[in-house]
């Protein structure tokens, strides 16, 4: 049965902020500090998997989606630190670190614009 919970009553998990970077928690951490470093739009090199992920998504996963892009970086951030705090996570890391956010504004930009178009 299809979902029919506004954004509004969505709740977002750390555990699903944490699943939309997962991604970028793949790449070996030197490789991520490059990248983030020289503030790469890599969310358009991957906007065939993004379409082919969004086509299975729930309308419950969207919204949930939708609600974590919406969040201001800096609260992201702070989830990310967190999340790097329990897992060690050396990619959480950098991305948890304030000089990412242009990459991160810039790389949920992009996404937004393939995702909710």
């Amino acid at each position: 049965m299809m979902s029919t919970k506004s954004k509004k009553e969505v709740t977002v998990t750390e555990e699903d902020v944490i699943s939309l970077v997962d991604l970028f928690t793949r790449v070996p951490p030197l490789l991520l500090k490059m990248v983030v470093n020289s503030n790469k739009n890599v969310v358009r090199s991957f906007e065939s998997q993004v379409r082919e992920y969004k086509a299975n998504l729930s309308r419950e996963e969207l919204l949930k989606i939708e609600k974590v892009m919406d969040m201001p970086v800096p609260e992201l951030q702070e989830i990310l630190k967190k999340a790097y705090h329990e897992t060690g996570q050396k990619q959480l890391k950098i991305l948890a670190d304030p000089k990412s956010g242009d990459f991160i504004r810039q790389n949920l930009n992009e996404l937004q614009k393939i995702i909710f178009p």
